[in-house]
């Protein structure tokens, strides 16, 4: 009887031993875990806070764009929201111009030139207005 209580005893200490070791296991992994979280959500919000990254995406067309909107509402960021508002104004004035027949496609042709003038301006992250209309897109679309 004594070797059954005795091989009771080194189960029961085994057991207790296995417990322990699986519980510094799950804390380890979950340290390992909170870490790879936050190295993630860092990254995230580096990429997201760079303004640069957002102006080149809001020029890239309309799903680009709004995606762009999306990344900046998160983490405002000054060169971003500029350039948001600035191919936002440029998009709209496209629009209205491609519905005059051949003067505005002639127009039309010009805002692909601003366009890419802003492109270039994003390209060197410095805040660039667009000629003539650059002012006017910008205290139009201050909300966003």
């Amino acid at each position: 009887m004594t070797e059954n209580t005795n091989f009771g005893d080194d189960l029961k200490k085994s057991m207790d031993s296995a417990g322990e070791q699986a519980k510094q296991t799950a804390n380890e992994f979950a340290q390992d875990t909170k870490q790879a979280a936050n190295q993630f959500e860092n990254d995230l919000n580096a990429a997201s806070k760079d303004g640069k990254s957002i102006a080149l995406i809001a020029h890239l067309t309309l799903i680009g764009w709004i995606i762009a909107l999306v990344m900046n509402n998160n983490t405002k960021d000054e060169l971003g929201s500029f350039y948001i508002r600035q191919v936002l104004g440029l998009g709209l004035l496209g629009l209205v111009l491609s519905f005059v027949p051949i003067l505005g496609w002639i127009a039309s042709l010009g805002v692909f030139v601003l366009w890419i003038m802003s492109l270039i301006g994003a390209l060197s992250g410095e805040k660039k207005l667009t000629p003539g209309l650059g002012t006017y897109f910008q205290d139009w679309f201050k909300s966003l």
